[in-house]
């Protein structure tokens, strides 16, 4: 069976524009402009694409599972649909905690084992260092979007956009 090459995606910082706090509403889930054509272009260059995100507000009732769908359909909608899955930890006072959220690997290791994913070939695309913590556990190559956090030793790579991140992916085929 072949093994398929996969850009992991945080989200918050990544795939919307990074408020400062939960987005416990769906107005306030903004998609950069070109994150949309990035994901198509990652897609069409034969990329499984991974959302892979903490969303403790669940479980803190700051908002519910459901604004946690629908922004991932507003974003579906906005890629012509090129997301191929999405995880998210809601819980923070459970098991869950040491095994699906951020830092730990639990949802890399989920989508790595769905999509038969090569490490080798794949990227985590993250803004926060416990995004690329569970990439450099599994071998897979970690990049930070440089926003409004501090820069991490953990990147291999480090970037301003969304747009140039695809461009450091697509230049490596």
């Amino acid at each position: 069976m072949i093994k398929e090459k996969c850009v992991f995606l945080d989200r918050d910082g990544v795939l919307n524009e990074e408020i400062g706090r939960h987005i416990m509403h769906v107005d306030e889930f903004v998609i950069p402009a070109d994150v949309p054509d990035g994901l198509k272009r990652l897609k069409a260059a034969g990329y499984r694409l991974v959302v892979v995100t903490n969303q403790s507000g669940i479980a803190r009732g700051y908002y519910d599972e459901q604004v946690v769908v629908d922004c991932h359909e507003i974003l579906q909608k906005a890629c012509d649909n090129s997301l191929d899955h999405l995880y998210y930890a809601p819980l923070v006072d459970h098991i869950s905690k040491s095994l699906m959220r951020k830092p730990d690997s639990l949802m890399l290791e989920k989508g790595m084992a769905r999509f038969n994913v090569d490490p080798a070939q794949s990227w985590m695309i993250g803004d926060k260092e416990r995004d690329l913590v569970p990439a450099k556990k599994l071998g897979v190559k970690a990049m930070q979007i440089m926003a409004l956090v501090p820069e991490t030793e953990l990147a291999d790579v480090r970037v301003h956009s969304f747009a140039e991140a695809v461009e450091v992916i697509l230049s490596e085929q």
